[in-house]
């Protein structure tokens, strides 16, 4: 469906999109998710005809569209900004494009009854912006959209001046859509749990370029670089320096300067010796009884969410989030014992990059 090749983008002298190379299957979900100023929004832009191409290649259905106009793209484009037309009804936003195509009323009427009862507007189609929700504004402004059929949507941060439970409410709402819709979605977000929760593909991106693109579990288990790795995930992986030692059982010792250390086997020795980062998610330290334990650590804050929680311990300029039970009777201040799964451990070069260990993170 869609198909970005060596993309890039300048404004003056600066390159904001450096060489991007994307693609998005016909019906998938896709997720472009990066920090502020990573350039995502600047590629669904891109992707929509509302900024130029410098180089590269935008194909759309197997047409190249770079000097197609906007409007003649078949796309349809959802903004943080609901921009409703305040003197208008819920059914006049929803219907106002097919009203300039001189469509005749009765199929207008039509068609707004129908997409207002997928996105559950039926009985608010006679009032105007001011008197709905911010959730029920946005479904209108997704209704603005949908209302024309389009193969490809477009949503550039939707649900950003939503509040949490709308947006969680939203999320579920969107996903509905799109098995009704069947359509291909392309989503900016800066929140990697909409990313996670709603993406059947997510592009990670990192000062326009991207750092990784691929299902969300397949990052979340095997990101290839350190950004990747922090960036997705709540909470996100503990990294941490360590110094890599080997030993004469085909396995290397990593351990860290807070006293953490674990043995990894490594029966190819292809990892470094020295200076490299260990990275291991909260869910793979383990609280085990004393004597049984890598190392031992100091509470220094508990975060109590009801099934689970999460512990802060170590030094606070270097710590480590521990997930475990949410009844957990540990304090800050408590001394407590941990191990770490082996099979679970990323190690990343000082570069950033992903050091691969076969038997172990493969």
């Amino acid at each position: 469906m869609i198909t970005l090749k060596n993309v890039r983008k300048f404004y003056g002298s600066l390159e904001v999109i450096k060489g991007v190379d994307i693609t998005v299957e016909e019906g998938e979900f896709a997720v472009f998710v990066g920090p502020s100023g990573c350039g995502k929004s600047t590629l669904l832009r891109m992707i929509a005809g509302l900024e130029g191409i410098d180089e590269g290649d935008l194909i759309l259905d197997g047409k190249r569209m770079n000097e197609v106009p906007p409007d003649k793209r078949g796309i349809a484009m959802v903004f943080q900004s609901y921009a409703l037309y305040p003197h208008m009804t819920v059914a006049e936003n929803i219907g106002f494009s097919l009203s300039l195509k001189k469509i005749p009323e009765a199929e207008i009427r039509k068609q707004v009854g129908e997409v207002a009862e997928i996105l559950q507007l039926t009985n608010y189609l006679d009032r105007r912006p001011a008197a709905l929700s911010g959730g029920q504004r946005q479904r209108v402004a997704i209704g603005r959209a949908i209302i024309k059929k389009p193969s490809l949507i477009l949503f550039d941060e939707p649900l950003s001046n939503l509040d949490s439970a709308l947006r969680v409410q939203m999320r579920a709402e969107l996903q509905r859509l799109h098995r009704e819709l069947k359509a291909t979605v392309v989503y900016v977000t800066h929140d990697q749990v909409e990313a996670m929760t709603m993406a059947d593909r997510i592009v990670v991106l990192n000062q326009g370029v991207v750092a990784q693109q691929g299902a969300p579990m397949t990052l979340y288990h095997h990101p290839q670089n350190e950004f990747v790795a922090s960036f997705i995930g709540s909470p996100k992986m503990n990294i941490v320096p360590a110094i890599a030692t080997a030993t004469p059982e085909s396995k290397v010792q990593v351990q860290s300067p807070t006293g953490l250390r674990v043995l990894l086997p490594d029966p190819n020795r292809v990892v470094p010796q020295g200076e490299l980062r260990l990275g291991v998610r909260p869910e793979h330290l383990k609280l085990v009884p004393q004597g049984q334990s890598d190392f031992m650590a100091e509470v220094a804050i508990v975060e109590r969410l009801g099934v689970e929680t999460y512990l802060t311990v170590g030094h606070l300029d270097a710590p480590l989030i521990v997930r475990t039970e949410g009844d957990t009777t540990l304090r800050p201040g408590d001394q407590v014992s941990l191990s770490i799964d082996a099979d679970a451990c990323h190690l990343f070069n000082t570069a950033g990059g992903l050091i691969h260990l076969p038997s172990a993170v493969q």
